[in-house]
């Protein structure tokens, strides 16, 4: 018998937060270091996978099915192909780096990394699910330890921004399980890949292709997030604490540009195609919108979390430019967002622990206090405009490339030179955010602030290492995206 290697990586975390919950007598010491245990075996595991990943097929790889509810034809079907074992091994990474971030939280730890895991969990299914029924599960439990690490453990408006992240997601979720339904009721399958392959109309259709498409998109549209559905971002994000910033900007953002992959575009690829201008258009208005929103914010998180609406920006470019070098730009850049924006994240926290603040306007001089975290900080945002040699470049350099030279859109190339301007806005919001933190006249208030301690610094570490791996050599994740979309080209027509 096969080992089960994706059940046991998403169920890992959720076994090790069912044991924090309810394992009596336990230390906050002892929470922590089993939450690091099962992140860091789940971390190992996707590391394996990604190793034994077989470069030569296109197909499906490590394969799990097994009957769930057969009234409904519904299997518990996990797998993993070039475009979700990425994302895969990015929320194990982060998983594991949001427990070393969380190493200083005393308040209520048992339910904290209880949750923290769930959340991981609840990710990781997302990615690894074929059957649609599987997917919408998975996609509804994060929604649970989101709200309450943002509620319980969070600052400022932390109630609203919570019950505002659950009131959008839920809405978002109304309209995909609208979608799932309608597409079940019109192929009689829930399979993701044996629709894909099969196409639409095996059984009557009850909806035109083109509702079902927009009810899915609009679900993956929030989550990504898509002007006008963005406002739940800035708000979970000023208000969350450091870590599950970290994983909401690093890895929830893409369950959404990974269902449109997965769902919209390899399900529904003729309306994909009918609909590309308005959504490549959409892209545009992510990206600039979102970068000319960020030069206003005097809040650091606030200020990273805007920069992530137009990042998204480019996701959604890559994704309806419907290229193949504009769709592995895409997945690359969901990879590298994740790494950067995790670290910034982690950066703005550390700044806001060590220091006592995170206005803009009161923050100065820091690089005497902390040369380390001013550092990491200035790597982590060169990344993020995307400086050669590291991930931001790649990836943006992918996308542009790939969009500029697609034959799907008309007036493509008009919409990438827009969206590279955004690379310009973005240099000057990270370089003025670096000089007002880091740079002119030391501040009397921040004498005493201190820089990185050494967990800090080892979690630093293997961000930078991920994120100039990628930017040196990005053929380690790229010639496996490739593998991923070629199937979808194949239904493009491409």
């Amino acid at each position: 018998m096969e080992f089960n290697y994706l059940s046991w990586i998403i169920f890992l975390p959720a076994g090790g937060a069912i044991l924090i919950a309810f394992l009596p007598g336990l230390s906050g010491r002892a929470i922590k270091w089993l939450a690091a245990i099962f992140t860091l075996a789940s971390l190992a595991l996707s590391i394996f996978l990604f190793a034994n990943f077989d470069r030569s097929l296109g197909a499906i790889q490590f394969e799990e099915k097994l009957s769930w509810i057969p009234a409904i034809n519904a299997y518990y079907h996990l797998g993993v192909d070039g475009l979700s074992l990425p994302l895969v091994i990015l929320m194990t990474l982060l998983g594991f780096l949001v427990v070393l971030i969380s190493w200083k939280i005393d308040l209520r730890p048992r339910e904290y990394f209880a949750w923290l895991l769930l959340l991981e969990a609840s990710i990781l299914g997302v990615f690894c699910s074929l059957d649609l029924l599987l997917f919408f599960l998975f996609w509804e439990i994060e929604v649970i330890p989101m709200y309450f690490l943002i509620s319980i453990w969070g600052t400022g408006r932390r109630e609203y921004s919570a019950i505002k992240y659950v009131v959008y997601t839920l809405f978002g979720s109304a309209m995909m399980l609208a979608g799932i339904l309608s597409l079940y009721f019109t192929t009689g399958s829930l399979n993701m890949v044996e629709i894909a392959q099969g196409g639409l109309g095996m059984i009557q259709s009850m909806m035109p292709a083109v509702a079902i498409f927009l009810l899915l998109l609009i679900g993956f549209a929030v989550k990504l997030p898509v002007f006008p559905l963005h406002t739940w971002l800035p708000d979970a994000h000023t208000d969350a604490p450091t870590a599950v910033s970290v994983v909401l900007a690093g890895a929830l953002l893409k369950m959404g540009g990974y269902g449109m992959l997965r769902i919209c575009v390899s399900i529904f690829p003729a309306v994909a195609q009918q609909y590309a201008v308005i959504l490549v258009i959409l892209a545009v208005v992510n990206v600039l919108y979102g970068a000319a929103v960020t030069l206003r914010q005097n809040d650091l998180k606030r200020l990273i979390a805007y920069s992530s609406i137009s990042h998204m920006g480019y996701v959604l470019l890559g994704i309806f430019a419907l290229g193949q070098v504009s769709l592995v730009g895409a997945t690359l850049q969901m990879f590298s967002h994740g790494v950067i924006t995790g670290l910034l994240f982690a950066m703005a926290g550390l700044v806001m622990h060590n220091a006592g603040e995170r206005d803009l306007g009161k923050l100065g001089g820091l690089a005497r206090q902390m040369p380390v975290i001013a550092v990491i900080f200035s790597v982590a945002g060169v990344a993020s405009l995307g400086l050669p040699t590291t991930s931001g470049f790649a990836a943006e350099f992918l996308v542009f490339v790939g969009s500029y030279s697609s034959t799907v859109v008309s007036g493509i190339q008009l919409y990438t030179i827009l969206g590279v301007l955004g690379i310009v806005i973005t240099a000057g919001y990270i370089l003025w955010m670096l000089q007002r933190v880091f740079y002119g006249q030391v501040l009397e208030r921040f004498k005493k602030a201190y820089d990185a301690d050494i967990l800090e610094r080892v979690y630093m570490f293997i961000f930078v290492a991920v994120i100039m791996l990628v930017g040196i050599y990005p053929a380690v994740l790229t010639d496996v995206i490739k593998i991923g979309i070629m199937p979808i080209m194949g239904l493009l027509g491409g």
